[in-house]
Protein backbone atom coordinates (compact mmCIF):
# COMPACT_ATOMS: atom_id res chain seq x y z
CA UNK A 1 0.00 0.00 0.00
CA UNK A 2 1.09 3.74 -0.56
CA UNK A 3 -0.38 5.78 1.86
CA UNK A 4 -2.70 3.36 3.98
CA UNK A 5 -0.17 3.40 7.19
CA UNK A 6 0.49 6.11 10.29
CA UNK A 7 3.43 6.87 9.08
CA UNK A 8 2.11 8.53 5.65
CA UNK A 9 -0.57 10.47 8.36
CA UNK A 10 2.25 11.64 10.61
CA UNK A 11 4.24 12.73 7.74
CA UNK A 12 1.53 14.58 5.77
CA UNK A 13 0.34 16.56 9.01
CA UNK A 14 3.92 17.31 10.43
CA UNK A 15 5.20 18.48 6.41
CA UNK A 16 2.02 20.47 6.57
CA UNK A 17 2.36 21.80 10.38
CA UNK A 18 6.23 22.63 9.79
CA UNK A 19 5.50 25.24 6.89
CA UNK A 20 2.95 27.77 9.04
CA UNK A 21 4.80 30.18 11.19
CA UNK A 22 3.06 31.82 14.60
CA UNK A 23 2.77 35.19 12.54
CA UNK A 24 1.21 33.44 9.72
CA UNK A 25 -0.71 31.92 12.00
CA UNK A 26 -1.85 34.83 14.02
CA UNK A 27 -0.12 33.54 17.50
CA UNK A 28 2.66 35.19 19.12
CA UNK A 29 5.99 33.66 18.72
CA UNK A 30 7.59 33.70 21.90
CA UNK A 31 11.42 33.16 22.07
CA UNK A 32 14.21 33.70 19.32
CA UNK A 33 15.18 30.45 19.00
CA UNK A 34 12.49 28.08 18.13
CA UNK A 35 13.40 24.29 18.12
CA UNK A 36 10.58 23.06 15.40
CA UNK A 37 10.10 24.68 11.73
CA UNK A 38 6.43 26.06 12.02
CA UNK A 39 3.91 25.38 14.17
CA UNK A 40 4.25 23.51 17.64
CA UNK A 41 1.87 20.54 18.09
CA UNK A 42 0.45 22.65 21.09
CA UNK A 43 0.30 25.93 18.46
CA UNK A 44 -1.84 23.60 16.16
CA UNK A 45 -3.82 21.75 18.97
CA UNK A 46 -5.23 25.39 20.03
CA UNK A 47 -5.91 26.60 16.31
CA UNK A 48 -8.37 23.52 16.00
CA UNK A 49 -9.59 23.30 19.09
CA UNK A 50 -8.28 19.87 20.43
CA UNK A 51 -5.98 19.06 23.24
CA UNK A 52 -2.11 18.39 22.71
CA UNK A 53 -2.50 15.06 23.93
CA UNK A 54 -5.26 14.27 21.29
CA UNK A 55 -3.55 16.15 18.61
CA UNK A 56 -0.08 14.32 19.61
CA UNK A 57 -2.09 11.23 18.71
CA UNK A 58 -3.35 12.19 15.62
CA UNK A 59 -0.23 13.38 14.00
CA UNK A 60 0.94 9.95 15.45
CA UNK A 61 -1.19 8.22 12.44
CA UNK A 62 -4.25 7.92 14.61
CA UNK A 63 -6.90 9.38 12.36
CA UNK A 64 -9.12 6.11 12.72
CA UNK A 65 -12.66 7.64 14.66
CA UNK A 66 -11.75 11.04 14.17
CA UNK A 67 -14.62 13.16 13.35
CA UNK A 68 -15.30 15.52 10.09
CA UNK A 69 -15.95 18.49 12.39
CA UNK A 70 -11.91 17.80 14.04
CA UNK A 71 -10.71 17.12 10.40
CA UNK A 72 -12.68 20.27 9.04
CA UNK A 73 -10.68 22.11 12.12
CA UNK A 74 -7.42 20.29 11.42
CA UNK A 75 -7.76 22.08 7.96
CA UNK A 76 -8.50 25.27 8.59
CA UNK A 77 -5.46 25.10 11.86
CA UNK A 78 -3.35 23.85 9.11
CA UNK A 79 -4.22 26.49 6.36
CA UNK A 80 -4.87 23.14 3.84
CA UNK A 81 -5.83 24.36 0.35
CA UNK A 82 -8.65 22.47 -1.39
CA UNK A 83 -6.14 19.38 -2.47
CA UNK A 84 -4.37 19.06 0.52
CA UNK A 85 -8.05 18.89 2.94
CA UNK A 86 -9.40 16.29 0.24
CA UNK A 87 -6.18 13.92 0.53
CA UNK A 88 -6.55 14.22 4.34
CA UNK A 89 -10.29 13.62 4.55
CA UNK A 90 -8.79 10.73 2.13
CA UNK A 91 -6.51 9.48 4.69
CA UNK A 92 -8.71 9.32 7.37
CA UNK A 93 -11.03 7.08 5.10
CA UNK A 94 -8.43 4.98 4.69
CA UNK A 95 -7.47 4.75 8.46
CA UNK A 96 -11.12 4.00 9.51
CA UNK A 97 -11.65 1.39 6.92
CA UNK A 98 -12.20 -1.95 9.67
CA UNK A 99 -10.66 -4.19 6.51
CA UNK A 100 -9.18 -4.15 3.26
CA UNK A 101 -11.54 -2.92 0.64
CA UNK A 102 -12.31 -5.13 -2.35
CA UNK A 103 -10.98 -3.10 -5.62
CA UNK A 104 -12.57 -3.37 -8.76
CA UNK A 105 -10.07 -2.90 -11.10
CA UNK A 106 -10.13 0.44 -13.17
CA UNK A 107 -10.70 0.65 -17.13
CA UNK A 108 -7.14 0.33 -18.76
CA UNK A 109 -9.04 0.90 -22.14
CA UNK A 110 -10.68 3.62 -24.11
CA UNK A 111 -14.41 3.25 -24.74
CA UNK A 112 -15.15 3.19 -28.63
CA UNK A 113 -17.27 6.08 -27.86
CA UNK A 114 -14.83 7.87 -25.85
CA UNK A 115 -12.42 7.49 -28.98
CA UNK A 116 -14.66 8.56 -31.40
CA UNK A 117 -15.05 11.99 -28.96
CA UNK A 118 -11.34 11.96 -29.66
CA UNK A 119 -11.00 11.32 -32.92
CA UNK A 120 -13.78 14.46 -33.59
CA UNK A 121 -11.77 17.11 -31.72
CA UNK A 122 -9.27 17.46 -34.49
CA UNK A 123 -7.96 20.90 -34.15
CA UNK A 124 -7.02 20.15 -30.32
CA UNK A 125 -4.47 17.86 -29.12
CA UNK A 126 -6.27 15.39 -26.50
CA UNK A 127 -5.93 12.48 -25.09
CA UNK A 128 -7.18 10.21 -22.04
CA UNK A 129 -5.21 8.69 -18.66
CA UNK A 130 -5.79 7.19 -15.74
CA UNK A 131 -5.03 7.63 -12.11
CA UNK A 132 -1.27 6.24 -12.72
CA UNK A 133 -0.39 9.05 -15.32
CA UNK A 134 -0.87 5.93 -18.00
CA UNK A 135 -1.82 7.49 -21.32
CA UNK A 136 -4.38 5.16 -22.56
CA UNK A 137 -5.87 6.62 -25.81
CA UNK A 138 -5.31 10.19 -27.60
CA UNK A 139 -6.79 11.48 -30.95
CA UNK A 140 -4.25 12.02 -34.02
CA UNK A 141 -2.90 15.70 -32.47
CA UNK A 142 -2.34 14.59 -29.35
CA UNK A 143 0.06 11.35 -30.50
CA UNK A 144 1.66 13.69 -32.35
CA UNK A 145 2.02 16.41 -29.63
CA UNK A 146 3.29 13.86 -27.14
CA UNK A 147 5.79 11.86 -29.67
CA UNK A 148 8.38 11.75 -27.52
CA UNK A 149 6.68 9.57 -25.17
CA UNK A 150 5.52 7.08 -27.73
CA UNK A 151 9.14 7.18 -28.87
CA UNK A 152 9.68 4.00 -27.22
CA UNK A 153 8.00 0.51 -27.06
CA UNK A 154 6.35 0.67 -23.56
CA UNK A 155 3.02 0.63 -24.06
CA UNK A 156 1.13 2.39 -22.45
CA UNK A 157 3.11 5.20 -22.11
CA UNK A 158 3.72 6.65 -18.89
CA UNK A 159 3.79 10.67 -18.11
CA UNK A 160 5.60 9.77 -14.94
CA UNK A 161 8.40 7.52 -16.15
CA UNK A 162 8.83 9.68 -18.89
CA UNK A 163 9.23 12.93 -16.59
CA UNK A 164 12.07 10.91 -14.45
CA UNK A 165 13.11 8.45 -16.44
CA UNK A 166 13.74 9.32 -20.14
CA UNK A 167 16.38 12.48 -20.43
CA UNK A 168 14.13 13.95 -23.31
CA UNK A 169 12.25 15.09 -20.61
CA UNK A 170 13.91 17.95 -19.40
CA UNK A 171 14.39 19.53 -23.15
CA UNK A 172 10.76 18.50 -24.27
CA UNK A 173 9.40 20.19 -21.07
CA UNK A 174 10.71 23.78 -20.73
CA UNK A 175 9.20 23.98 -17.01
CA UNK A 176 10.36 20.82 -16.26
CA UNK A 177 10.86 21.11 -12.39
CA UNK A 178 7.43 22.44 -12.42
CA UNK A 179 6.16 19.44 -14.16
CA UNK A 180 7.45 17.05 -11.88
CA UNK A 181 6.32 18.27 -8.63
CA UNK A 182 3.12 18.61 -10.53
CA UNK A 183 3.36 15.11 -11.62
CA UNK A 184 4.03 13.57 -7.65
CA UNK A 185 1.95 16.07 -6.18
CA UNK A 186 -1.34 14.58 -8.52
CA UNK A 187 -0.17 10.77 -7.73
CA UNK A 188 0.13 11.56 -4.13
CA UNK A 189 -3.25 12.44 -4.24
CA UNK A 190 -4.42 9.63 -6.35
CA UNK A 191 -2.73 7.68 -3.46
CA UNK A 192 -4.74 9.05 -0.79
CA UNK A 193 -7.95 8.48 -2.79
CA UNK A 194 -7.34 4.37 -3.42
CA UNK A 195 -4.34 3.24 -1.86
CA UNK A 196 -5.04 -0.11 -2.62
CA UNK A 197 -4.09 0.23 -6.19
CA UNK A 198 -1.64 -2.00 -6.94
CA UNK A 199 -0.36 -0.45 -10.07
CA UNK A 200 -0.01 2.81 -8.42
CA UNK A 201 1.89 1.75 -6.00
CA UNK A 202 3.87 -0.28 -8.32
CA UNK A 203 4.98 2.87 -10.35
CA UNK A 204 5.64 4.79 -6.67
CA UNK A 205 8.03 1.94 -5.74
CA UNK A 206 9.88 1.93 -9.13
CA UNK A 207 10.49 5.61 -9.59
CA UNK A 208 11.73 5.19 -5.85
CA UNK A 209 13.96 2.75 -6.43
CA UNK A 210 15.17 4.87 -9.54
CA UNK A 211 14.77 8.52 -9.22
CA UNK A 212 16.66 10.62 -6.49
CA UNK A 213 14.38 13.56 -8.15
CA UNK A 214 11.18 11.67 -7.86
CA UNK A 215 12.06 10.33 -4.37
CA UNK A 216 12.62 13.85 -2.92
CA UNK A 217 9.23 15.38 -4.29
CA UNK A 218 7.59 12.32 -3.35
CA UNK A 219 8.95 12.93 -0.03
CA UNK A 220 7.73 16.40 0.23
CA UNK A 221 3.70 15.35 0.84
CA UNK A 222 2.68 17.62 -1.54
CA UNK A 223 -0.82 17.42 -3.31
CA UNK A 224 -2.57 18.56 -6.17
CA UNK A 225 -5.72 18.57 -8.56
CA UNK A 226 -4.81 17.72 -11.81
CA UNK A 227 -7.91 20.45 -13.77
CA UNK A 228 -6.31 22.67 -15.52
CA UNK A 229 -3.01 24.28 -16.36
CA UNK A 230 -0.71 25.52 -18.71
CA UNK A 231 2.24 23.79 -20.23
CA UNK A 232 5.56 24.88 -22.11
CA UNK A 233 6.53 22.30 -24.21
CA UNK A 234 9.74 22.27 -26.95
CA UNK A 235 8.27 19.88 -29.42
CA UNK A 236 11.53 18.41 -31.40
CA UNK A 237 9.39 19.31 -35.19
CA UNK A 238 7.45 22.49 -34.47
CA UNK A 239 9.47 24.47 -31.34
CA UNK A 240 7.98 25.87 -28.35
CA UNK A 241 4.27 25.56 -27.36
CA UNK A 242 2.41 27.56 -24.92
CA UNK A 243 -0.81 25.46 -24.14
CA UNK A 244 -3.43 25.68 -21.49
CA UNK A 245 -4.92 22.63 -20.75
CA UNK A 246 -8.01 21.95 -18.88
CA UNK A 247 -9.00 17.98 -17.50
CA UNK A 248 -12.51 16.58 -18.37
CA UNK A 249 -13.75 13.87 -15.78
CA UNK A 250 -16.12 10.92 -17.24
CA UNK A 251 -18.27 9.79 -15.18
CA UNK A 252 -19.02 6.62 -17.05
CA UNK A 253 -15.71 6.11 -16.45
CA UNK A 254 -14.15 7.16 -13.05
CA UNK A 255 -11.23 6.42 -13.02
CA UNK A 256 -10.34 7.86 -16.06
CA UNK A 257 -9.54 11.33 -17.34
CA UNK A 258 -9.61 13.22 -20.38
CA UNK A 259 -7.33 16.50 -21.09
CA UNK A 260 -7.53 18.58 -23.72
CA UNK A 261 -4.61 21.02 -25.06
CA UNK A 262 -5.42 24.86 -26.71
CA UNK A 263 -3.71 27.47 -27.72
CA UNK A 264 -4.59 31.49 -27.81
CA UNK A 265 -5.98 32.48 -30.88
CA UNK A 266 -3.82 34.18 -33.29
CA UNK A 267 -0.36 33.28 -31.63
CA UNK A 268 2.78 31.07 -32.61
CA UNK A 269 1.60 28.26 -30.45
CA UNK A 270 -1.56 27.94 -32.57
CA UNK A 271 0.70 28.26 -35.91
CA UNK A 272 2.33 25.33 -34.18
CA UNK A 273 -0.38 22.90 -33.12
CA UNK A 274 -1.55 23.80 -37.59
CA UNK A 275 2.42 22.87 -38.28
CA UNK A 276 2.01 19.81 -35.80
CA UNK A 277 -1.47 18.87 -37.37
CA UNK A 278 0.09 18.86 -41.01
CA UNK A 279 3.48 16.94 -39.53
CA UNK A 280 1.02 14.01 -38.06
CA UNK A 281 -1.25 13.53 -41.28
CA UNK A 282 1.84 12.53 -43.57
CA UNK A 283 3.15 10.35 -40.76
CA UNK A 284 1.56 6.79 -41.11
CA UNK A 285 0.79 6.85 -37.54
CA UNK A 286 1.01 2.64 -37.60
CA UNK A 287 4.49 2.41 -37.97
CA UNK A 288 5.33 5.48 -36.07
CA UNK A 289 3.69 6.43 -33.09
CA UNK A 290 1.19 2.93 -31.89
CA UNK A 291 -1.53 3.04 -30.04
CA UNK A 292 -1.75 0.89 -27.26
CA UNK A 293 -4.70 -0.62 -28.51
CA UNK A 294 -2.02 -2.04 -31.30
CA UNK A 295 0.74 -2.50 -28.49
Amino acid sequence: MVVDNPNEIREFLASRRARITPEQAGLPAYGANRRVPGLRREEVALLAGVSVDYYTRLERGTLGGVSEGVLDALAQALQLDEAERGHLFDLAQAANATARPRRRPGSQRVRPGIQRILDAMSGAPADVRNGCADILGANRLGYALFSEMFAGPTRPANTARFVFLDPRATSFFADWDRVASDVVATLRSEAGRDPYDPGLSNLVGELSMRSEEFRARWAAHDVRHHRTGRKHLRHPVVGDLELTYEVLTLPADPSLTMAVYTAEPGSASQDGLKLLASWAATLDQAETVQSPDQA
